[in-house]
């Protein structure tokens, strides 16, 4: 069987399709697997009660004979290619209650996911355009800060669909110890990109928290980022997928901020609901129109599920409530025990830990590995152990040449405690037999 060109490039290997593969596979395994991959949050008994409460007040007002119910009306009629209007409504009121922001639903859509959002988005402002001439012009989505989220990797149509920035590499302190290290945006490699002053750039995107780092690029290098944006007329896109207000998983004292040159993209997957596939896109009037006509012609209409249970959490401030005191705080002391952990399985091996500022997962920087980490995941896999290789996350860098990108590994830090004992002893043992290996010789 023949497929076109779209199609061979929906079905070649990928990073991702290897990953979710993977996944699967292993839930389904009748072998114990210690799951540090994959991106799914943890099971927090706070979240999973309220949303439970939640998800029976729809069947109650179904029960009561209500046929204008929400239950009814979310799940039983399609939206508009927008999304579900009360969620719109009620996350209006919310985002302008809690920033100011003079928000109207025309500043809102809905989709399914947001990798969904990302291939929408990225596809909008990357690729082939005309000039004024009636010229072609190919441009591609910037990437300020690498490694960046695996997923974006495969979502462009066609062409050359990123550009990226290496990053300064910084040695840091953590809670007063030593062994981490925190990546910063090179704004002077930033500035004098040729594909940025030729007008080679569609949008400049980065991840806060980044996954897979857990980085949290500060209030001042967001401000920088957003002022070459708006100088280089292109749009700011920010992954919120773990950030603020939810889930909110950031450790730093940050501020979120939008404005009409900014795309921000938020989920309900990383507060517990990646089942319901609902992310959301803010920003102005004529990108929310593009991604409804898109919605339209890919979905018909974005999933109303998880609309249907978030509304009244975004309208009481639940949302917020539980992302303030249950998500963030339990990710944290993940944080602290996996760290713990890892110091404890590797001492005076070359271990550093990129800072843990965000996310739901830490950076692993072993240096001089004897082998790739595509290798060790490999090795891991055998041993029942999954995690992320490097190598995946530096879309738009060619890596065959930047040893970086392939001595550290994404690490979800969601499992539960002996998972995270059992993953992490494993890890140790392979890691510090590699090292010996070469010492012996």
């Amino acid at each position: 069987m023949k497929f076109s060109k779209f199609g061979q490039k929906f079905t070649q290997p990928t990073g991702i399709s290897q990953l979710m593969d993977d996944l699967g596979d292993a839930l389904k395994s009748d072998q114990p697997v210690n799951m540090l991959g994959g991106g799914n949050p943890a099971k927090i008994d706070a979240v999973n009660e309220l949303f439970l409460e939640t998800y029976q007040a729809l069947g109650n007002d179904n029960d009561a004979g209500e046929p204008n119910s929400s239950a009814i009306v979310s799940m039983g009629n399609y939206s508009n290619p927008q999304g579900d209007a009360a969620f719109i409504d009620a996350l209006v009121e919310f985002f302008n209650r809690h920033y100011d922001w003079n928000l109207t639903p025309e500043n809102i859509a809905l989709t399914n996911g947001s990798q969904n959002a990302f291939f929408f988005l990225f596809n909008l402002f990357g690729g082939t355009f005309e000039t004024e001439q009636n010229q072609s012009i190919d441009k591609s989505i910037l990437l300020p800060l690498t490694p960046e989220y695996i997923g974006y990797s495969d979502v462009h149509l066609d062409g050359q669909h990123f550009t990226a920035v290496l990053p300064h590499i910084d040695e840091v302190t953590h809670d007063g110890a030593e062994g981490f290290f925190k990546y910063r945006v090179d704004f002077d490699a930033l500035e004098n990109l040729p594909a940025l002053k030729e007008g080679r750039i569609g949008a400049i995107c980065c991840s806060r928290p980044t996954n897979p780092t857990g980085n949290v690029l500060t209030d001042e290098e967001m401000a920088h980022l957003a002022e070459i944006a708006k100088r280089h007329d292109v749009p700011l896109i920010i992954d919120n997928a773990y950030g603020m207000p939810f889930p909110n998983i950031i450790y730093s004292d940050v501020e979120l901020s939008w404005d009409d040159n900014t795309i921000l993209c938020f989920s309900l997957s990383k507060i517990g609901l990646p089942g319901v596939r609902t992310g959301i896109i803010v920003a102005a009037p004529e990108i929310i129109a593009a991604v409804s006509s898109m919605n339209a012609v890919v979905n018909l209409a974005p999933t109303r599920f998880g609309a249907a249970i978030a509304t009244p959490l975004v309208e009481n401030d639940r949302i917020k409530q539980l992302s303030d005191d249950d998500i963030k705080p339990f990710y944290q002391q993940q944080a602290i025990l996996a760290v713990k952990l890892l110091k404890e399985a590797l001492g005076d091996y070359p271990l550093v830990i990129h800072k843990p500022e965000g996310a739901i997962f830490l950076w692993l920087w072993f240096k001089d590995l004897p082998i790739s980490t595509l290798e060790l995941y490999e090795r891991l896999k055998e041993k029942g152990t999954l995690i992320v290789p490097s190598q995946y996350f530096f879309p738009g860098v060619d890596v065959s040449d930047y040893q970086h990108a392939h001595e550290c590994v994404r690490m979800s830090i969601a499992a539960d405690e002996q998972t995270l004992k059992d993953g992490i002893r494993v890890i140790g043992e392979v890691v510090r037999e590699l090292y010996d290996e070469v010492q012996s010789k």
